[in-house]
């Protein structure tokens, strides 16, 4: 057993404590602090927020319960535990998640509530039963980061212009694209962080609610009873400027966001799609009439994110022929390009790379590329239209990111090159 869980949280209930609501009050959940199931969920927790975790895996396998961080979007195993343990640790999540600790058949999810060093923060967990026993995962959703600045998320500055300049509009549909994990929740944010929720009204329906802002903007939870289409045709009538949803996961929450945005509502969302350009093929999919598409379509904005070098270790490069055939880097480019790659460091955990940054392209919806999606045209002809108005990909922003020192060929690979073939 890692010795870091096997220790108690001897000073815990100063440093870190789990918190429980119920009928909106909220104590500290109970427990003997001198337990070994009560340290090692501490311990698990703490080690996640001081090392910048998102995730916290619990995997049970034959013989132990593995334990997995996932920093900068790479799984990283940190410890086991022994069987024996495994259950009381799981039952102390479940406990405070609010799933039941009898259910071992039927998979879960909750919410968990905690103080560390006087932060609150939360997480979202999910139980599911397996093979060997039930996996825990829990996403580590940290108030601090819904307080991104627009301007540092790595958008080059003429996407940036025009994310701007579409988030400004006082109507139509803004679509961030890319798959789970790739920042499409944090840019939303950041982008309604710079509007001006005092004389707008702002309204979210999200699934879950992972950040809660302080004044002036009303969110609303996802439900069995009340899922998106119906929080959606609400919030219609509730006055609203601006509204966010959380995802496009139907034709009927589409549908609904297309009218509201032709209605002269903002409506900013997410869609589940390898680029941007394919978006528009993935609405029409969802039975959305090309005309209402060409019509109250603003931005489509596609993102990825891949790992910084370290600042501490990162050294010049040179890339490989392989990653110089795969990204096809002139001899232009390759002489210009300042390359640089972290050897590993303490600092870094010997990975090379410390914190992350995105990587984007943007399609607006001009005149002509509104003439283009009107006539339900293929994704060549859209590509072709896009590309004379001088659109980059991804690929683009990620091999500039590359040549100036900021990442590597290898995680530009790693991130869009199932795009880029």
């Amino acid at each position: 057993m890692n010795t870091d869980y096997a220790q108690t949280n001897f000073g815990a209930a100063k440093r870190f404590r789990l918190i429980i609501r119920e009928g909106g009050q909220s104590r500290e959940m109970g427990g003997d602090d001198m337990s070994i199931a009560v340290g090692i969920v501490d311990n698990i927790f703490m080690n996640a927020l001081e090392t910048g975790t998102s995730d916290i895996h619990l995997q049970p396998e034959r013989d132990q319960l593995r334990i997995r961080y996932r920093q900068d979007g790479i799984l990283h195993s940190t410890g086991e535990l022994p069987l024996e343990q495994a259950p009381n640790v799981l039952a102390r999540l479940k406990l405070a998640a609010g799933m039941r600790i009898d259910e071992q058949r039927e998979p879960q999810d909750g919410r968990i509530d905690m103080e560390y060093l006087g932060r609150r923060l939360s997480c979202r967990a999910s139980c599911l039963p397996s093979l060997n026993g039930e996996k825990l995962v829990m996403r580590i959703l940290d108030p601090q980061a819904m307080k991104v600045d627009l301007t540092k998320l790595g958008m080059p500055e003429d996407i940036y212009t025009k994310w701007s300049r579409a988030i400004a509009a006082p109507y139509g549909l803004i679509l961030v694209t890319g798959p789970t994990g790739s920042g499409k929740t944090s840019t939303l944010y950041a982008s309604l962080n710079v509007m001006d929720a005092k004389t707008r009204n702002i309204v979210t329906v999200e699934d879950p609610i992972e950040y809660e802002y302080e004044k002036n903007i009303a969110q609303v939870q996802v439900t069995e009873k009340m899922g998106f289409p119906r929080v959606m045709r609400s919030f219609l009538r509730q006055d609203p400027d601006v509204m966010l949803v959380g995802e496009m996961r139907d034709p009927a929450s589409l549908a609904i966001g297309i009218q509201a945005g032709l209605t002269g509502h903002l409506v900013l969302s997410t869609l589940h799609t390898n680029n941007a350009i394919e978006t528009i093929g993935r609405m029409v999919d969802m039975e959305a009439e090309p005309y209402l598409i060409a019509g109250v379509c603003l931005a489509i904005l596609a993102q990825r994110l891949v790992r910084l070098n370290c600042a501490k270790c990162r050294q010049p490069y040179k890339p490989t022929e392989d990653e110089i055939a795969a990204l096809k880097f002139t001899p232009e480019e390759l002489e210009k390009g300042t390359f640089m790659k972290g050897k590993g460091c303490a600092e870094c955990k010997s990975t090379g790379y410390k914190g992350r940054i995105g990587i984007f392209e943007i399609i607006i919806g001009t005149p002509e590329f509104k003439a283009a999606i009107a006539e339900n045209p293929t994704f060549a002809v859209l590509a072709e239209v896009a590309k004379r108005q001088g659109h980059r990909t991804m690929l683009d922003d990620g091999k500039a990111k590359a040549m100036s020192g900021w990442t590597t060929p290898e995680e530009v690979m790693r991130a869009v090159m199932t795009v880029a073939l």
